[in-house]
C-alpha cells in the first residue's frame, strides 16, 4: 500500500462513521423514569453518600474499579517523537481500545499539557481518584523516569509506564526462553544493548533482577558505547557504563551472546552478527523497521535466535501480550502498586506458556501445524486465548505474595473462569482468520471487480497480504476506478468478454461441455456461457488458473449459485450444500445455519447440515456446541416439523457422537445456559456455552440472522458455502466492503485447507 492511499485510508478509518476509535456506554438501563431516577438524582445521592463512609465503596458503586487512565504528554510518541499532547491523541485511544479487546478494562485518556514534570504528577495527582489504574504512555526520558517513581510513591493505585515496562517484561521472558534452548545461563552471558531510553533502561535493569552481570553487560547509545569515563552523562546511563575499553558498537558485539535492540533501524551490520558468540540471540526490536533486517539476520548466521517487534516474523515481542493482562490482575485484587514482584511474575508467566502445548486455534491463526517450543517459538503469540486466564492470576498472586493487594482472590479456579468469559472469542476470531489468510496467500478471483465496492475489498485484500485478487470485468472501468480509489499496484485484470480472452474461453467451454453434454448443453451454448463472469471464474478455479472465488455482490444468491453447481459441483460424499453466517454477537461468535440454501430439509439433510457447521466451526478454531432450534423443547411437540428435528438430533447422536449437539430446543433454552441446565439436566448441551444454531428451515434462519444484523448492528461474515468441491463463496447482494474482505479471508482459508486435505491423500 502507497503511503497516501495508508494515509487517506487512515484518516478515514479515525473519521467514520463517528470520530475517534473509543466511546463511553451505559451499563445500566435507562429507558424508564425510574431508571433516570435510580441514575442520577435523586437515587444517586445513595452511593454517594456509601463513599462518603468509607472511600473503597467506590470499588463496589462506579466504575473505578475497572477504570484505567492512558497518561501522556505527547512528548516521545511512537516514531513521531515530541509531536504534543492534543496530537498523540489518536494514540492514547488506540490503546484504550487494545486495553478493552484484550482485557476487558474501560479507558479513559488524558492528554496533559505540559512538559513540567511537577505539573504533570501535580495534574495526574489530582484526578486519580477517578481511576483504578495509571498507565504513563510516550513521555520522553529521563523525565519519564521520574513521573513514574514519584506517582508510584505518592498513589495508591497501580501506575506503570508501558513503554519501559511492557518491553521489558516481554523481551525478557523471550530471554530466559532463548537461553535455554542454547543452554546458556543469564548470569554468564555478555549482553549488548542499543539504545539508552526508558524502555532500554528498564529492559536491562530487569535483566539485571533475573541474574544478568552488570559488568558482563554494554550499553550504546547514539555516541556510542556509555563509558565510565564519558562526560555529561545521566543517572540512568551511569549505572550502565562499562569501564571496558571499547567505543564502537562493532567492538561491543565481539563475542557478545545477546544483542538487545531498542535504538534505529540497521544499526546492525551482517558483520556484527559475525563478530557474536556461538548461538547468538538477537532481539532486534526498533519498530517499524529493525535494527537488523529478519532475513538479513538468518541469513547471515544459521545458528541465530531472533526476535523483533514485527508481527510478520517469528518471535514478535509485542507489549500487547502484557500491559492489559499485568493491569487486569492488579485490578482485580485492587492492588495499591504494580511491584517488581508482579512485574516478575509476568515474565515468568509468559515464558512458562510458550512452553506448554499450542492450542488449535492459535496454530490455525498463524497458519502451523503445530507450534512448537523452539527457535522460533519463544514467546506466546498476541491471539493465544490463554494469556487471559494465564497472566492475571500471576500478577493477582504475586501482589498477593508481596502484601499491594487489598482485595485478595480465594476462589482462584472460579477467578479464571470470570477471566475466560470476559471477552470470549469474539474480538479475536476475525483477526484469527485474516492472520491465518495471510499466513498462505491464495489467488482469489473477485468476479464482479467492475462495481466500485468489490474493488475496493481487492484492495484490501491485495494491501493487507490476506490473497492474491484477479478481478473479471470490463477493464476500462476497472482501471478508471482503480485510479479513483488509488489502486496503484499492478493486478491480473481479466475481461471474459474481450476477443483477448478467445482462446482461454475455447478451452474452458470444451471442458464445460465434456462434463454438460449428456444434460442437455450444446459446444456453442458452452462457448456461450463463457462469456458469463460467473462461468468463466468458476472454469478459472475449475483449471487451477485460481485458487478460490468471490462472486454475488451485484446478483441474487440463487442466479449465482446455479453456475457454482453446474460446474464446481459438491465434494465427494456431499449430497447437498448449505451456508452458515457467523455473527458476532455480544454473547461471543455464533455460527446459524441454514441461512441461504436449503428451503426445507428433512431429517437426515439437517443432520448433514450440522455435521458441515461443525466442521465450518472447527475451521474458526472454536469447537462446535450445536443446539438444533425448534419451537419445542424435547418432544413437547408432536407436530412434524418439531419430529423432523428430533430425528435430526437422534442421528447426529447415532452417527457423529464425537460432535456436541443436542435439540429440539426453544432458542432461549439454547441460549439461557442457565435456563437449560435447570431444566433439562440431562441435555448433551447442560452447563455448556452453544455457538451455533442449526434451524429447521431456510425461512426461520435467514430471518434470524439478518433481524440479528440489522437490529443490533451485528457483524456477519458469510453466507459461508459448505459442501463444495472448491472454495467458491456466494456473497449476499450488496454486501459491504468488510463484509467482502471476511469473505475473502474464509476463501484462502478454506482454499488452504482444501489444498493441504489432498496433499494427505
Amino acid at each position: 500500500m502507497s503511503k497516501k492511499r495508508l494515509r487517506q485510508e487512515a484518516l478515514i478509518y479515525h473519521a467514520k462513521p463517528i470520530p475517534g476509535k473509543i466511546k463511553v456506554v451505559p451499563t445500566k438501563g435507562y429507558a424508564t423514569q425510574r431508571d433516570l431516577a435510580l441514575a442520577y438524582s435523586p437515587g444517586v445521592a445513595a452511593p454517594c453518600l456509601e463513599i462518603e463512609k468509607d472511600p473503597k465503596n467506590a470499588y463496589r458503586y462506579t466504575a473505578k474499579g475497572n477504570l484505567v487512565a492512558v497518561i501522556t504528554n505527547g512528548t516521545a510518541v511512537l516514531g513521531l517523537g515530541n509531536i504534543g499532547p492534543l496530537a498523540s491523541k489518536p494514540v492514547m485511544e488506540g490503546k484504550g481500545l487494545l486495553f478493552k479487546i484484550f482485557a476487558d478494562i474501560d479507558v479513559f485518556d488524558i492528554e496533559i499539557d505540559t512538559t513540567d514534570v511537577d505539573s504533570f504528577i501535580e495534574t495526574v495527582k489530582n484526578i486519580a481518584p477517578t481511576f483504578g489504574g495509571i498507565n504513563l504512555e510516550d513521555i520522553k526520558a529521563p523525565e519519564a523516569f521520574e513521573i513514574e517513581r514519584r506517582l508510584k510513591e505518592e498513589l495508591d493505585i497501580p501506575v506503570m509506564h508501558d513503554d519501559q515496562h511492557g518491553t521489558a517484561i516481554i523481551s525478557a521472558a523471550a530471554l530466559l526462553n532463548a537461553l535455554e534452548i542454547v543452554g546458556k545461563k543469564i548470569e554468564e552471558v555478555n549482553i549488548v544493548v542499543s539504545g539508552a531510553g526508558a524502555a532500554a533502561i528498564s529492559c536491562t535493569r530487569l535483566y539485571k533482577s533475573f541474574g544478568a552481570n552488570l559488568k558482563n553487560i554494554v550499553m550504546c547509545d547514539s555516541k556510542g558505547v556509555i563509558r565510565n569515563d564519558r562526560e555529561n552523562l545521566t543517572g540512568h546511563k551511569l549505572e550502565f557504563a562499562s569501564d571496558k575499553n571499547i567505543n564502537t558498537l562493532l567492538d561491543a558485539m565481539k563475542n557478545a551472546d545477546v544483542f538487545i535492540g531498542l535504538s534505529k533501524a540497521d544499526v546492525v551490520t551482517p558483520e556484527m552478527l559475525k563478530v557474536m558468540a556461538k548461538d547468538p540471540i538477537v532481539f532486534a526490536m526498533a519498530n517499524p523497521n529493525p535494527e537488523i533486517a529478519y532475513k538479513l539476520a538468518i541469513d547471515t548466521r544459521d545458528d541465530i535466535i531472533m526476535a523483533t517487534g514485527r508481527s510478520d516474523h517469528p518471535n514478535q515481542v509485542n507489549n500487547v501480550l502484557g500491559f492489559p493482562f499485568i493491569f487486569r490482575g492488579a485490578l482485580d485484587v485492587r492492588a495499591t502498586s504494580i511491584n517488581e514482584e508482579m512485574k516478575k511474575a509476568a515474565v515468568i508467566a509468559l515464558a512458562k506458556l510458550a512452553k506448554e502445548p499450542v492450542p488449535e486455534q492459535v496454530n490455525i491463526a498463524y497458519g502451523k501445524t503445530k507450534l512448537i517450543f523452539g527457535k522460533d517459538y519463544i514467546i506466546p503469540k498476541p491471539f493465544d486465548p490463554r494469556l487471559i486466564s494465564k497472566i492475571p492470576p500471576a500478577i493477582a498472586k504475586a501482589a498477593m505474595d508481596s502484601g499491594v493487594a487489598t482485595e485478595p482472590i480465594e476462589d482462584w479456579n472460579k477467578y479464571k473462569e470470570e477471566l475466560m468469559l470476559r471477552l470470549g472469542f469474539n474480538n479475536k476470531i476475525v483477526r484469527l482468520i485474516h492472520s491465518r489468510a495471510k499466513s498462505e496467500p491464495k489467488r482469489i478471483v473477485f468476479a464482479e471487480a467492475d462495481h466500485l465496492d468489490v474493488l475496493k475489498a481487492a484492495q484490501i485484500v491485495h494491501d493487507e497480504g490476506i490473497g492474491v485478487p484477479i478481478l473479471l470485468g470490463n477493464k476500462e472501468v476497472i482501471s478508471e476506478l482503480k485510479k479513483e480509489i488509488d489502486f496503484d499496484e499492478e493486478v491480473i485484470i481479466i475481461d471474459p468478454k474481450s476477443p483477448e480472452e478467445k482462446e482461454r474461453k475455447i478451452r474452458y467451454a470444451k471442458k464445460y461441455w465434456e462434463t454438460a453434454q449428456r444434460k442437455g448443453k450444446t459446444f456453442h451454448e458452452a462457448k456461450s456461457w463463457m462469456r458469463e463472469r460467473n462461468y468463466f471464474a468458476a472454469m478459472m478455479v475449475n483449471e487451477g488458473e485460481a485458487d478460490a472465488l468471490i462472486t454475488g455482490y451485484s446478483r441474487s444468491y440463487p442466479t449465482v449459485v446455479k453456475p457454482m453447481l453446474e460446474l464446481i459441483g459438491m465434494a465427494k460424499g456431499v449430497t447437498r450444500i448449505a451456508a452458515t453466517n457467523l455473527m458476532m454477537t455480544e454473547r461471543g461468535p455464533m455460527f446459524l445455519a441454514d441461512t441461504s440454501i436449503n428451503i426445507n430439509p428433512n431429517d437426515k439433510e439437517l443432520a448433514r447440515i450440522s455435521k458441515m457447521t461443525a466442521r465450518t466451526v472447527r475451521l474458526f478454531g472454536m469447537e462446535p456446541v450445536i443446539a438444533m432450534i425448534s419451537y419445542s423443547n424435547f418432544g413437547s411437540s408432536t407436530h412434524e416439523d418439531a419430529q423432523k428435528v428430533s430425528k435430526a438430533v437422534a442421528f447426529m447422536h447415532k452417527y457423529y457422537p464425537d460432535i456436541i449437539v443436542d435439540g429440539e430446543l426453544q432458542t432461549d433454552f439454547a441460549l439461557n445456559s442457565e435456563m437449560l441446565t435447570k431444566s433439562f439436566p440431562f441435555s448433551k448441551l447442560a452447563g455448556k456455552k452453544v455457538n451455533t444454531l442449526v434451524f429447521p428451515n431456510l425461512s426461520a434462519a435467514n430471518i434470524a440472522y439478518k433481524m440479528l444484523k440489522e437490529l443490533n448492528n451485528t457483524q456477519s461474515i458469510g453466507p459461508i458455502l459448505m459442501g463444495m468441491n472448491k472454495p467458491v463463496h456466494v456473497l449476499q447482494l450488496g454486501a459491504s466492503v468488510d463484509e467482502m474482505v471476511n469473505m475473502a479471508a474464509v476463501a484462502v482459508v478454506d482454499a488452504q485447507q482444501k489444498t493441504n486435505a489432498e496433499a494427505k491423500k
